[in-house]
């Protein structure tokens, strides 16, 4: 049995540990209403240019965007990852990496193979993974969620277009956590270039006569990129709900856990103090019962 001062010192440690995950939690608390109010709202507004995407989908002849739908030969792919910039938040971004490696082992095993899949990393925790692995970083973006704003998004936006528009890649993917709630995150792999247009199905869309003006061409290569971009922008601030979402939950978990553990120490110490206790008064009996003979 650990003596009294060494449990002293764990309980001293364990409580500190306790107010830490507290306060993380709270901080978490406030950050994800903040964030759930951004996908909220945003939510609406990306719901309806997918409707208009899924509208034009049909009709689109504009050379410049007719690209975007035009199914190639899969050769080189672009995986998007997007994790956090921190970490103690429970499963939430091992599960982005894994469904990442699976994504790749299961639908791009021949290219990976071949060394054609590439990965652009939006998060510090997705970074330091694949540098260490032999998938090429194309790019990488730290300190996205430090202050993410509808810029931010746009700029990793227009760096994936321009990719896909120079022929670089032929397939683009985008691996992140959706939000659901504070304590569900839904794991998305979801296929960003070429738009698929069988992903159309479960919108609501109207087969709309559009009149452009001022020309179809200046109103499409304007729209759709802005669309795609807006796309990327939801799944960065989904992401980052879900990080705060994660990470609530995580502290809660590691609070409770060391409520449970000081009960251990403290039972722990209980014990200890009453095994000196006895072994004093048994000294003190001893030498009396020995200076009486």
């Amino acid at each position: 049995m650990a003596n009294l001062k060494e449990v002293r010192i764990r309980i001293a440690s364990v409580s500190s540990t306790q107010q830490i995950t507290k306060a993380m939690k709270l901080v978490s608390a406030t950050k994800l209403r903040r964030a759930q109010n951004g996908i909220v709202q945003m939510r609406p507004y990306a719901q309806k240019l997918n409707g208009i995407l899924a509208n034009l989908s049909e009709s689109v002849d504009v050379d410049s965007v007719k690209l975007f739908f035009a199914e190639r030969q899969i050769k080189n792919i672009l995986m998007v990852v997007i994790t956090s910039d921190r970490g103690l938040c429970g499963s939430f971004n091992a599960n982005v990496i894994k469904l990442t490696n699976k994504t790749i082992k299961e639908k791009y095993f021949a290219q990976s193979e071949n060394g054609n899949v590439s990965v652009l990393t939006i998060g510090k925790k997705g970074f330091e993974f694949f540098n260490k692995t032999t998938l090429p970083v194309i790019s990488e973006f730290k300190d996205t969620f430090l202050n993410l704003n509808a810029d931010t998004g746009f700029e990793i936006g227009t760096k994936v277009l321009s990719d896909f528009r120079a022929g670089k890649f032929d397939a683009v993917e985008i691996i992140y956590n959706q939000f659901k709630n504070a304590a569900t995150q839904i794991l998305s792999a979801e296929q960003f270039l070429p738009i698929n247009k069988a992903s159309f199905s479960n919108t609501t869309a109207k087969n709309n006569d559009y009149i452009f003006e001022p020309s179809k061409e200046g109103i499409l290569e304007e729209l759709i990129p802005r669309i795609l971009k807006t796309q990327i922008y939801r799944s960065l601030l989904d992401s980052l709900a879900s990080e705060h979402g994660a990470r609530m939950v995580a502290m809660d978990k590691a609070t409770e856990n060391a409520g449970d553990l000081l009960k251990g120490l403290k039972v722990e110490y209980n014990r200890a103090r009453q095994a000196a206790i006895t072994k004093e008064i048994s000294e003190i009996v001893g030498g009396a019962a020995a200076l009486s003979s």
